[in-house]
């Protein structure tokens, strides 16, 4: 699973796209749960946070009309030397959206497919609940987060369903949680929380 670019020239790509402050911060936390969501599974943190990093890379540029989001990561990705997995592992986390007309019947069917699609869907979880808390990340526990996982009204946006897929992937909701909270605070002071 070698990568053909490193980590700085990824955040050229993302930046030369003049992304809003929030999506870059989205994609940052997507890279470190990532990363900290490979460990546990005793895979290479390295890839899986270059996934993260990169799942939303056309985002910027698509997210004007959504139906065409991930029509040009392909491309983009080639370009930086990606290989047709990495490409395809970033597509399989639109699967099954109905906005996204290729991808809609498609259904996510490996372990990395499941990480990822989890791991990203939670960030936006997460950060709610942190701006919650005065931005406080660093003393957020997996019980606190819990609950409001378990709260629909909360962050409503963030698909339940799509973030309990990490089982599917052999963790459970607790280790993702673990996860995602220790991801962020080794990042905070980059997103802007405490």
């Amino acid at each position: 699973m070698k990568l053909p670019i490193i980590r700085a020239q990824a955040i050229e790509i993302l930046k030369s796209q003049n992304p809003e402050e929030f999506d870059l911060i989205h994609y940052l936390m997507s890279e470190a749960v990532m990363k900290e969501v490979a460990l546990k599974m005793g895979e290479d943190p390295e890839y899986f946070g270059m996934l993260g990093l990169l799942h939303d890379v056309d985002w910027t540029l698509t997210k004007s009309d959504v139906k065409t989001h991930l029509t040009k990561a392909p491309e983009i990705l080639k370009e930086a030397g990606f290989d047709e997995e990495f490409i395809q592992i970033v597509l399989s986390h639109g699967y099954g959206f109905k906005e996204l007309p290729e991808l809609k019947d498609k259904v996510r069917t490996k372990k990395i497919e499941w990480a990822l699609a989890a791991s990203e869907t939670l960030t936006g979880l997460i950060y709610a609940y942190a701006l919650m808390r005065g931005k406080k990340v660093s003393d957020m526990e997996v019980k606190g987060l819990k609950k409001k996982f378990k709260d629909k009204a909360f962050a409503a946006g963030c698909d339940r369903e799509i973030i309990k897929e990490i089982e599917k992937a052999g963790l459970t909701i607790d280790e993702l949680f673990g996860c995602a909270i220790e991801g962020v605070k080794k990042i905070k002071d980059e997103i802007g929380l405490e």
